[in-house]
This record gives C-alpha cells, sequence and structure tokens, in this order.
C-alpha cells in the first residue's frame, strides 16, 4: 500500500468533537478525537469523523482543517439522542454514510471507531470496504459495572464491545492498565493492543501567574481554590470530592466545579442537594460549561486540581492542569499514577475516600508539597505528551496494521 498520505475514516456516533465539553455524553473523547484528527491533517493525512446530526441545523460538512472534515449525518430526527438509545439507529446511520461516502466519491484505507456504538459502524464497514478497521473504547462497559456507581452500563454494550474486540483488526488503549483490563474481562489477545497516551495541546495550556488569572475570573486571591473539570458522571466521584471539603474547614477555601449539562439537570440537582447535606454550599461554586479554549485560566488559577473518578481511561484533565503549571490530586486512575510523583506535580490517593483525599489536598493549601516545585517544572511533567508525538505513534499503528498487521515499534512517549 501507499506510505504516505492516509485516506481515515473516523467514527464518532453518539459525540461530537466539537460538542459542549463537560456535558454528559461529551468529554474526553471528544477533545481526543478532534486534536488527534486535526494533528494528523497537520501531517498530510486526509480524516472524515462521521457524527450524528443532534443539534440545530449544523453545516452537512465543515472543515476542521485542510484535510478534515466533520460530516454531519442526518437520522431520526435530529435532535438529543443519549447514547443509550442510539444502538436501534445504527444501521440508519451506516446507510446515510454510504449515501454520502458514494455520493462523494470517497475510499478510505483505514477506519478508525470510537466508542463501542461507533465500533458496530466500524465493523460494517470494515466487511464492506474491506478495510482494516481499528477501534479505541475509551472506557469499557465491564470496568465501569465493576466500580458499582451509578447506573449499570447494558448488556448489549459489553457484549458487543467483546465481539468488536475479536473481530477488529487493532485495538487502541491510552495506559498499560487498559490492555491489561481487556485482556482480563475480555479476553482480548494482548498482541493485538497497542499503546498510545493521549496528549495535551501544549500551546494552548500554559501557566499563567496565579494571581492574574484570579483576577481574570473575578475569584478571591485569599482564599485557596480547589478545581474539579468533567462531566457529572457518578463515576466521577464527585460526590466524595463534596463530602471531602467537610475535612478541610480550617481553610479558607473555594471548589470550582466546571462541567455540566445545566443547573436545572437532575445531575446538577443531586450534587447541590450533596453539597446542601455536607454543609459546604457557601464554599462551592458551579461555573457550568467552559469552552476548551477558556479553560487554561481555570487550571492556573487553582491550587489544584481534583480527579475524584472511580475510574479514568486515561485522565486528559490531568495533563491539561499539569500542563499549566498546577499540581494534581487524583485516585488511582488511568496514566496519573504513573505520571504524578509526590513532591513534584501531585499524589495520589490509592483509596479515593473522602478523608484522604481531604489529607492529600491539604498538602497543597497549606504549603507543605511542591516546596521545590513551580509551575514551569511542574509543566515539564507533561512536555513529551504533545499531540505532534501522539499522532506519530498513531501513523506508525495505522500503517503497521494497513502493511499486514505487522506490530509497530514502540511510541516514544510513555502510555504507563
Amino acid at each position: 500500500m501507499k506510505t504516505d498520505a492516509l485516506n481515515i475514516a473516523m467514527f464518532s456516533i453518539h459525540s461530537s468533537p466539537i460538542g459542549e465539553l463537560g456535558t454528559r455524553d461529551t468529554g474526553g473523547m471528544s477533545v481526543y478525537i478532534r486534536e488527534l484528527a486535526q494533528e494528523l491533517g497537520k501531517h498530510g493525512h486526509r480524516v472524515d469523523i462521521y457524527t450524528r446530526n443532534n443539534h440545530n441545523n449544523p453545516p452537512a460538512v465543515m472543515y476542521l482543517n485542510d484535510h478534515v472534515r466533520l460530516v454531519h449525518l442526518d437520522i431520526g430526527e435530529n435532535g438529543h439522542l443519549s447514547k443509550h438509545t442510539l444502538y436501534p439507529v445504527l444501521e440508519d446511520f451506516f446507510k446515510a454514510l454510504e449515501v454520502f461516502r458514494n455520493k462523494d466519491d470517497r475510499q478510505y484505507d483505514i477506519i478508525h471507531s470510537h466508542y463501542w456504538l461507533s465500533g458496530r459502524l466500524g465493523h460494517w464497514a470494515q466487511e464492506l470496504w474491506n478495510r482494516p478497521h481499528i477501534v479505541m473504547f475509551h472506557t469499557l462497559g465491564a470496568i465501569k459495572n465493576l466500580t458499582g456507581v451509578g447506573l449499570p452500563e447494558p448488556e448489549i454494550r459489553i457484549t458487543n464491545e467483546k465481539s468488536l474486540a475479536r473481530s477488529c483488526n487493532r485495538i487502541l488503549v491510552p495506559t498499560e492498565r487498559e490492555k491489561e483490563l481487556l485482556v482480563d474481562h475480555y479476553d482480548a489477545f494482548p498482541g493485538k493492543i497497542g499503546v498510545v497516551p493521549c496528549g495535551v495541546n501544549l500551546n494552548l495550556f500554559q501557566p499563567v501567574d496565579r494571581s492574574v488569572a484570579r483576577r481574570q475570573l473575578g475569584f478571591e486571591q485569599n482564599e485557596s481554590m480547589i478545581l474539579y473539570v468533567g462531566r457529572f458522571d457518578p463515576v466521577k466521584g464527585l460526590d466524595r470530592l463534596l463530602e471531602a471539603l467537610t475535612h478541610l474547614r480550617d481553610y479558607r477555601i473555594r471548589l470550582v466545579i466546571v462541567g455540566g449539562d445545566g443547573p436545572e439537570t437532575e445531575d446538577a440537582q443531586t450534587l447541590m442537594r450533596l453539597s446542601q447535606k455536607w454543609g459546604v454550599q457557601d464554599i462551592v461554586t458551579f461555573e457550568g460549561r467552559i469552552t476548551q479554549e477558556n479553560l487554561p485560566p481555570y487550571y492556573s488559577a487553582a491550587d489544584v486540581l481534583v480527579v475524584p473518578s472511580h475510574y479514568e481511561s486515561f485522565g486528559l484533565v490531568g495533563l491539561e492542569s499539569l500542563a499549566c503549571g498546577t499540581p494534581v490530586v487524583s485516585t488511582k486512575v488511568g496514566v496519573l499514577d504513573r505520571l504524578l510523583q509526590d513532591g513534584m506535580n501531585g499524589s495520589i490517593v490509592p483509596n479515593g475516600c473522602p478523608k484522604a483525599l481531604a489529607l492529600s489536598i491539604e498538602t497543597f493549601i497549606n504549603g507543605t508539597s511542591l516546596k521545590d516545585s513551580t509551575s514551569e517544572v511542574i509543566r515539564t511533567s507533561v512536555e513529551d505528551y504533545s499531540w505532534s508525538n501522539v499522532a506519530t505513534a498513531i501513523i506508525d499503528e495505522y500503517k503497521a496494521v494497513c502493511n499486514q498487521n505487522l506490530i509497530p515499534p514502540a511510541p516514544n512517549i510513555s502510555g504507563k
């Protein structure tokens, strides 16, 4: 096959890469797809990202850069559908995809599916187009169920994930831990799994003086600011972060929560009730959704970002915070337990209980941690995670799969 420019079909049916971050179905995966596709385009490859039109009349085709198109396909009534209700309309989506592709006279070298719903589409395309299929699940249903929080993932998801792990040509995961989970819980063949970490936009996420950032955002200079960024899904563990505040009453603190679908949603109302239950409502600020471009000042304004999750496949917000020079307190999830080092850029709370979270947070607001670490030193811990490096490693995966499934060389960035 040709080894220069690739034509790549990406599928992301339930979550648009330009969707509103922090909402229930739009998080790190959307950032990953957008940033990766744009970087692949900069490398000269042509990428079409197919997603469902669930907004009000977006352009059928949007150019994210000269080589990357976002294609909105019409199925159903084009209103919002949760990911759990999309499975029955997947065949309609694939038919619409074929109509567009044939009219556009577009052929692809490789298929890259994101999440299990898109993986079903990728499997059909794999069979019809006779092209190699790479799947990235981003999260695994069986592992989410093991956490015991939130509504259980449906059996149809887990069944499809197991089937896709067998039928696809290659699986990409962002950490060695996620690879081990696939092997242990899905009987995936280890040699079929490539480990390439997620990246961070180092041009966007850069340190800003804390006092300047706080003035810009309107936060008090004499409060210790704790930051949470993400969706309000129960698996994110935001409830235990709220409870952790009850163990920090000796400090003047403020928890700033970025994300969510709005204050009237059930998820937001639940968190507000919990903050009242724990008597911390006066020190919690719900900022709502913040665009990716406007996030850096929040990271820079904070004393510490907290990732209290029960499960993360990677932990992208942790990288964004570190790139801005702000330390991270995290549970033992994703890449963060391999990336965070006590005294340098953050700390890990192994069991994630509220009191343990509070004790770790306390060391960052009372000045006993990071005595010799500056924002520039903290940033160095993620400098290898540029999207350019990630894209280079992904291209190696693509070309290896297209060339008779040869295993590519290990990327020069850490996926552990």
